[in-house]
Parts: C-alpha cells; sequence; structure tokens
C-alpha cells in the first residue's frame, strides 16, 4: 500500500474530509493517507489533532516527516492560496509525486517560483479545480470555439478557478487582457485572447450551478449544464498521476490561469477598463 501525506493550513476542511475515502476507493486501497500535517488550528473547527483522531490518520508535527514518511503528498489549504508556496517548499523538493490543491497560487510570479522549484528537484506536479474533468467538457465536441459564457456559484476569491480552468482547457493559453464588469454581490470577468476571441466569467451566487455557453467559429452553440460526478473523475486522475507520476495538466495552463486570476482582481479596482496580461 502506498502512503498519501496532507499538508495543509488546518485539517478540518471539506477536501481533507472527502478526499481520504474517495482516493482509497478509487485506488482499490492500493493508496491510504496516513499522515498529516495542519500549520495551525481554526477557532470553530476540530483541532488538527482531533480530527486526525476521528479520521484514523496519523497526525505528525512537521511538514518534513509528512514528506519523509509518505510515498505521493498533497498540499490541500483550498480556500487559502496564500499558503501554498510556504506549505509546498518541502514537498517540491522531494522528488515525490505531490499536488496541490485549487486555487495553485495567488499570482502568476508564484506560480512561475513553484513550478521551476518542482523541476529543479525532478519533482512531478500538477494542480487542477476538479470541474476541468466534468465529462460535460473533457465529451464535449465543438470544433474552433469563439466565445464561452460561464456561470456558476460562490466567490470570485475562492470559486473562479472553477470557471477559469475549464475555460483555459477548451480555448487555450493566449489570453492578451481581462476586463471587469460585474458588481461586488454578481462578479463577473471577461477574459480576452489575442486574437478577439472572448470568455466570460459570472459568479451568480448558491443557487446558479455551474453552466456553460458555448459559440463556435462555424456558428454552432451549446449550453452545458454541470450534473457529472467531476470529483469522481478528478479523483481517479489524482490516482493516475501518483501511479504514473505523469502530471495531466500542462504548466503553461496553470501559470495562465494564475495569471486571469491574479489580474482579474486587479481590475475589479477599474471596472470596464481593459488591464494587459503579462506576456
Amino acid at each position: 500500500m502506498k502512503k498519501i501525506g496532507f499538508i495543509d493550513y488546518y485539517l478540518d476542511e471539506w477536501h481533507a474530509e472527502k478526499y481520504p475515502e474517495w482516493i482509497e476507493t478509487a485506488s482499490q486501497g492500493r493508496m491510504k493517507v496516513t499522515y498529516a500535517y495542519g500549520k495551525t488550528n481554526l477557532e470553530g473547527k476540530l483541532s488538527n489533532s482531533a480530527w486526525c483522531e476521528k479520521k484514523g490518520i496519523q497526525l505528525l508535527d512537521s511538514i518534513e516527516s509528512v514528506v519523509e514518511q509518505s510515498d505521493y503528498l498533497i498540499v490541500l489549504s483550498p480556500d487559502h492560496v496564500e499558503f501554498h508556496e510556504e506549505l509546498s517548499q518541502l514537498p517540491l523538493r522531494s522528488g515525490k509525486p505531490t499536488y496541490v490543491d485549487k486555487t495553485f497560487a495567488p499570482d502568476r510570479a508564484a506560480a512561475i517560483r513553484m513550478f521551476e522549484l518542482a523541476e529543479q528537484h525532478g519533482t512531478p506536479m500538477y494542480s487542477t479545480s476538479a470541474l476541468r474533468f466534468a465529462a460535460e467538457y473533457t465529451e464535449l465536441k465543438m470544433e474552433g470555439i469563439e466565445s464561452i459564457c460561464a456561470l456558476g456559484p460562490g466567490s470570485f476569491e475562492t470559486y473562479a478557478i472553477h470557471q477559469v480552468e475549464p475555460i483555459v482547457a477548451l480555448m487555450g493559453t493566449d489570453v492578451k487582457r481581462v476586463m471587469w464588469t460585474g458588481t461586488p454581490n454578481a462578479p463577473s470577468l471577461v477574459i480576452g485572447f489575442a486574437d478577439g476571441r472572448q470568455a466570460t466569467i459570472n459568479h451568480y451566487g448558491p443557487n446558479c450551478p455551474f453552466s456553460m455557453a458555448l459559440r463556435s467559429e462555424q456558428g454552432e452553440s451549446q449550453f452545458l449544464k454541470i450534473d457529472s460526478n467531476f470529483f469522481g473523475a478528478f479523483i481517479a486522475n489524482l490516482v493516475r498521476f501518483f501511479d504514473t507520476g505523469v502530471p495531466a495538466v500542462p504548466r503553461e495552463e496553470t501559470i495562465a490561469i494564475a495569471a486571469i486570476l491574479e489580474y482579474g482582481k486587479k481590475a475589479a479596482s477599474a471596472p470596464f477598463q481593459w488591464v494587459d496580461l503579462p506576456s
């Protein structure tokens, strides 16, 4: 059995709660989350020690110990991207397959630093939104996508990744600029590609499911509502990554996504004006 180590800001959170059972099931018992480290305890949440006792996972007192004793590593902190680079320092130096949860990095520069660190030490690594693996996206038959309008729930800060990731996967990384067109309660961002293609992301609250309207250069249009088990597809992909050491997501896409999110936040302070992304 291969041992997986969790490294988190605090452990009593949804991803850490769900991943162990999902991974063990998807790997048919070949992989198990055995060790965990939490940087802090959060008021109103189970302490890291209480969470580990509940889950039957051994709490270790340092990231170094988790890296040393694990075969594979998962850096979590899904709602606190600002800690990803810090928490990833030893994992990315380890040479062991490492998954860094969404959102990968708070900005483009940090994303580049993390990839360069992993490459210097021969560490297989990737990050993704689980939405990338939704069957509605992966089975889409449409060539030459000209425009996308994506919708979904949640805040821009935490949930924009789930709309931007599929857009980049479908339309590519040649993003030139972004423009904020939303309101404080309904964030919206236009993503402009170098060749004139465009996509928009829109956050309309908890009762707005992930969905997407698409139009091709040939005039074909489709509407997708995401009903498939995208987390199941993501976990299956994660198991394959641990088995093979081959990341499923190109680094260029992850860096482009980080740049879109970084400059999208900057665009919010100057609505209805294009903000250029670095080339």
